[in-house]
């Protein structure tokens, strides 16, 4: 005879996000991220745009958004009825969990971000991003 056991489902308890930086730190780490964009990820990854007939990434940039800076790819459409028109497609982000205290989420091929790393302070956090090749952009 099968024994059935009882489950009970119980929701998952979400960390409490911390409070959002002051301006000045937020500037802090927007300038931070660009320089990292402009000095590291460009002559990297994208150092000429190459035109084809398919989605071509044209540039990599970043966006602030309620405590999380997110790193995208720019698109253009090759060819076809949307021909010149753009894009963003994330492939990484830092999450502010704190003063200088970050998480590294990559975005996976399902659209959703994906936890990597933890606790890492800003300059950590953008030497992950530079060596960790799962976080890398796909140009």
């Amino acid at each position: 005879m099968a024994r059935h056991t009882h489950r009970t489902w119980l929701p998952t308890l979400a960390k409490p996000k911390p409070a959002l930086p002051g301006e000045e730190e937020k500037r802090t780490i927007v300038s931070a991220c660009e320089t990292f964009i402009r000095d590291v990820l460009k002559p990297r990854f994208l150092p000429e745009i190459r035109p084809s007939e398919f989605n071509d990434v044209v540039d990599l940039r970043g966006a602030w958004s309620r405590g999380r800076y997110r790193f995208l790819m720019r698109y253009r459409v090759g060819s076809g009825a949307n021909a010149s028109e753009a894009f963003d497609a994330p492939f990484a982000r830092i999450v502010r969990t704190g003063r200088d205290r970050f998480d590294i989420d990559g975005m996976r091929h399902t659209g959703q971000w994906w936890p990597l790393h933890e606790g890492k302070t800003l300059a950590e956090a953008l030497h992950i991003l530079e060596t960790d090749g799962v976080l890398f952009p796909h140009c």
